[in-house]
């Protein structure tokens, strides 16, 4: 249970930082708390992992990103930890991460997101990924999105 002043924290930071010089001392204002304040009590929602990480929600169609791929590989279970950081390391990627297969039908155990301005792209960073992670012996798809849905951060309230 979060008591009265670590709600006020979630509250002033789950619907997205204001884009200001001082974004902590802006949530601090609206939520009756100083910067240091806020700074002091994110760390603390840190340390007992009521948070994990503050991270950035990009919108990659506003930025000229219009052809957003699933890329999914079926990877030995003992190299996938080796091969996703170095997925991660490409800086081509906005999501990396294991899931479990589903066979028969669904072989795939590692996955990436990738966005490109045209599916040209995309694919062709798939492939640089796939030759970059010596990878091309293990199946792989490339999922298109076909919608897009809004995107927004984590809602705790």
């Amino acid at each position: 249970m979060l008591d009265e002043r670590e709600q006020r924290l979630v509250a002033g930071f789950q619907n997205g930082f204001p884009l200001v010089e001082r974004p902590f001392e802006a949530i601090g204002r609206a939520i009756g708390l100083d910067e240091a304040d806020v700074l002091d009590g994110l760390q603390m929602l840190k340390e007992k992992e009521i948070i994990k990480r503050i991270g950035v929600v990009v919108h990659h169609h506003e930025l000229g990103y219009r052809a957003n791929a699933m890329v999914v590989w079926d990877v030995p279970d003992e190299r996938t930890r080796e091969i996703g950081e170095r997925i991660r390391a490409s800086g081509l990627v906005s999501l990396c991460y294991l899931r479990r297969r589903c066979l028969p039908h669904w072989p795939y155990n590692l996955y990436c997101m990738i966005h490109g301005r045209d599916r040209e792209e995309t694919a062709q960073r798939a492939d640089w990924i796939t030759q970059g992670c010596d990878m091309q012996s293990y199946a792989r798809e490339i999922l298109f999105s076909r919608r897009r849905f809004k995107q927004c951060g984590a809602r705790y309230f």
